[in-house]
């Protein structure tokens, strides 16, 4: 019996397999709204057989965006033209999950082929926001830092962001706190120089990301589960780590987050990441599994049936989330069902290609 083709049971919902589509931005909507293109790359992730298809980094607010290219839930319109989308992979039996975001200080850039720049007011950008008036890297725009009513704003944002997942038909959010974006900032003491009762202690820079999980629980239904993503270390001295994921991850499993979607990095450009190691960030996820007793979720560099398997049948998380596979080979479930000799969800329209 395999265990990544045996469901999983959230609350009230049901994946139909532990293989889960990792949020990967595309830089390809307008004024927030996703069109065509995201129909289409996330239905073929569905009809390939994942068991939870994520959307992109979704923005609370216009601030939020990564790039001016990115999707928004931060108004009816956008809450609309996601609900085409979600019904679709529902009616393919996938569940459906919205990622949403805030870039703080790695907004207002061009998108990635674009070559990634900073993009100014007057050509069309804005002024990113952050923790700290600390930009990025060399060269990146200078955030201003957010007052303390800013910051209820934000809280206020993604709890709004959050009822209009539920309007738009998504059966589970995930909260971004991962990948030095806004609620990372907060997290790390290498993005954070606070003195106010958001910054300095561990219980300070959780504060922020504690706000916006309770706050969106209490919009987000009891039945419904709430995921977040975090980077489990910035791969940085000084920063942040492992040992403080840990206890985040038993702080916030309180707050109502079901599963720790667990990754790495982001925060800081000069970070030494291992990222050519197949399945390196999968111990990160399984020792926040085991230490503070919450289900994870592991990505990075998986790329193989087996290996997926052996992750879910060794305790190391309990999704298994892929990103640039999928990218390459979006019926990846379904070969894989085929190689671990468990069932599929092939459509009838594909099954004469699978028999």
């Amino acid at each position: 019996m395999s265990r990544l083709f045996a469901p999983l049971q959230q609350r009230s919902l049901t994946l139909r397999n532990r293989l889960a589509v990792s949020p990967m931005c595309q830089y390809s909507a307008s004024d927030g709204l996703p069109n065509n293109w995201h129909l289409v790359h996330l239905g073929s992730r569905a009809v390939g057989g994942a068991g939870l298809v994520l959307t992109e980094a979704c923005a609370v607010s216009p601030e939020g965006r990564i790039s001016a290219a990115d999707t928004g839930l931060w108004n009816a319109s956008q809450a609309e033209a996601w609900h085409r989308v979600s019904c679709f992979l529902r009616s393919r039996e996938a569940a459906v999950g919205v990622q949403l975001a805030h870039a703080g200080r790695k907004a207002s850039v061009e998108a990635p082929w674009l070559g990634g720049r900073p993009v100014a007011p007057q050509d069309g950008g804005w002024t990113p926001v952050a923790a700290s008036p600390l930009p990025y890297r060399e060269g990146a725009t200078r955030p201003r830092e957010l007052q303390p009513i800013e910051i209820r704003t934000v809280v206020d944002d993604f709890a709004a962001a959050a009822q209009r997942a539920l309007d738009a038909c998504f059966q589970l959010v995930e909260i971004h706190a991962a990948h030095g974006y806004l609620l990372h900032q907060f997290l790390s003491p290498l993005s954070n120089r606070r003195e106010d009762r958001y910054g300095g202690s561990f219980d300070n820079r959780t504060r922020l990301l504690r706000e916006v999980l309770a706050a969106v629980r209490e919009v987000w239904p009891e039945r419904l589960p709430l995921w977040l993503r975090i980077s489990a270390t910035d791969w940085a001295e000084g920063g942040w780590d492992i040992e403080q994921s840990v206890e985040l991850a038993r702080m916030v499993k309180d707050l109502g987050v079901d599963l720790i979607d667990v990754s790495s990095g982001g925060l800081v450009p000069n970070a030494r990441i291992p990222g050519d190691e197949p399945g390196y960030q999968v111990p990160f996820s399984a020792r926040i599994r085991r230490e503070a007793g919450i289900a994870t979720g592991a990505v990075g560099l998986i790329t193989r049936a087996a290996q997926a398997e052996s992750i879910v049948a060794q305790d190391e998380a309990d999704v298994v989330l892929l990103a640039r596979e999928l990218l390459r080979d979006p019926y990846f479930p379904h070969r894989a069902a085929r190689e671990l000799g468990a069932a599929g969800h092939v459509p009838e329209q594909y099954q004469r290609a699978w028999a």
